[in-house]
């Protein structure tokens, strides 16, 4: 049976005709932060909703409308309509949902300029000519008895032992059923902690499979009767949870990353440019304040802005590939966190990648020594800069960055400023001058049950 995959909104009408267990359908779409926001209607409504969108309230969502510009409207698109695969039952009723991902418009017919799923296609579409991002992420994240104390489940660390790998193998069955593709599952460095790479694909695709693919992880470890949590750094001492992401640029079926001896000359402008603005795009790829208790020297994460081949204290990694391997050339950004807005991280990522190729930037040479190691003298010769050290820093620069202002728009630009000022005041009055590097118990309270 057809669960993915559809043309246009007449062949999803005609297999809900013929899947009547299928009941409701959910839409869905991000917050100005990322999370996922839903809400249903009963298939018999969705003709209508195709010809008409449907409305919703705004105003009681993050980084959305005021109160006076509250009524939005969801438009579908048929070709991302998926028929979750497992049946939801209660007292001896059961029936089936499906998903759907769609674009925002205000009352007067005008694209909503909250909608940070339109921000990525508009970037995609305004920088076409350089070619299509492709992504591949690597989904990290931590199993936990519960949402209220990061409790470890098991002793295993990478590639050995652990319990709960059934979470993730009945995730990827779901995720298969739906046409998300996984590359490989394993668990990670850290105690309780797992990963789920999902295959490369166009960057719009990508970023519904990771939003889907949360959902299903947290759905799956909850009927188990554990809680699966995204937030990137839960223990003090311990490898905290980021999102490494594969990037290339591809046009006409070839990878433009790729040439016989290795980087080509646009990956090397496109990475340079990652590199350049790494500071500005800071606060879209790690964007809460738990974020920078995990970017600290000495557990994987990284913390300077370099390059090299092996070298995993360094922002980009270039993975080694079998020569000749076109489809395999990439270069990897180790910084995001799996926290972040999916959607405005690929646009700010597409945005500084294409702005080195603008500016053709030259490459620095790669460091492949631990940088944590380096004198300070070392580094300023070498002209290694770092990502900054709190959300307060990351916020001054964003402020400043005319790159950012233009590629998220002045609506998202603004509300990720008045919500990151309000999120800084909240923590400094919560937790003071302590903490600066630990995990407090206020970021246990405040991101654990959401993230």
């Amino acid at each position: 049976m057809k669960n993915f995959g559809f043309k246009d909104e007449k062949e999803v009408l005609e297999v809900l005709k013929e899947r009547k267990e299928v009941k409701f359908v959910r839409m869905i779409f991000p917050d100005v932060l990322g999370r996922e926001m839903s809400f249903c209607i009963p298939s018999e409504e969705l003709e209508s909703a195709f010809k008409n969108g449907k409305g919703f309230d705004g105003s009681s969502v993050e980084g959305f409308a005021r109160i006076e510009e509250s009524d939005l409207y969801f438009f579908l698109d048929p070709k991302t309509f998926r028929i979750l695969p497992w049946d939801y039952q209660l007292e001896g009723v059961s029936w089936k949902e499906a998903i759907v991902f769609g674009k925002i418009f205000d009352s007067k017919g005008n694209e909503f300029p909250g909608d940070s799923r339109r921000i990525l296609e508009k970037v995609l579409e305004k920088t076409k000519e350089y070619g299509e991002l492709f992504v591949g992420p690597e989904l990290e994240f931590y199993i936990f008895k519960d949402e209220k104390t990061p409790e470890l489940l098991d002793y295993g660390g990478y590639f050995h032992g652990g319990k709960w790998g059934e979470i993730r193998k009945l995730a990827q069955i779901y995720l298969a059923q739906m046409g998300i593709e996984i590359d490989c599952d394993h668990h990670e460095v850290g105690p309780s902690q797992h990963e789920i790479d999902l295959k490369f694909n166009n960057a719009l695709s990508i970023a519904d499979s990771v939003m889907i693919a949360k959902y299903v992880l947290k759905r799956v470890a909850r009927n188990a009767g554990v809680y699966v949590s995204f937030m990137p750094k839960p223990i003090t001492g311990m490898i905290g949870t980021g999102m490494h992401l594969h990037l290339s640029l591809w046009k006409n079926g070839k990878n433009l990353f790729f040439e016989k001896g290795g980087l080509s000359e646009i990956a090397k402008k496109y990475m340079m440019g990652l590199i350049k603005y790494g500071r500005e795009i800071q606060l879209v790829l790690n964007q809460w304040v738990n974020s920078y208790k995990r970017l600290v020297p000495g557990f994987e994460a990284p913390v300077y802005l370099a390059w090299g081949t092996r070298n995993r204290s360094a922002y980009i990694r270039v993975p080694e590939v079998p020569k000749g391997k076109e489809r395999s050339t990439r270069i990897e950004i180790r910084s995001p966190d799996p926290a972040c807005n999916i959607y405005l991280a690929f646009a700010a990522i597409q945005a500084a990648g294409v702005q080195g190729i603008k500016e053709n930037l030259k490459l620095i040479p790669p460091q492949e020594r631990n940088i944590y190691k380096m004198t300070k003298e070392e580094m300023k010769k070498l002209k290694i800069a770092t990502l900054t050290k709190n959300l307060k820093e990351a916020l001054e620069i964003f402020k400043k960055s005319k790159l950012m202002k233009e590629t998220l728009g002045d609506h998202i630009f603004q509300k990720l400023i008045q919500n990151k000022e309000i999120e800084w005041q909240k923590y400094k009055k919560s937790v003071g001058k302590k903490y600066q590097k630990e995990v407090s118990p206020y970021e246990i309270k405040e991101y654990l049950p959401v993230l």
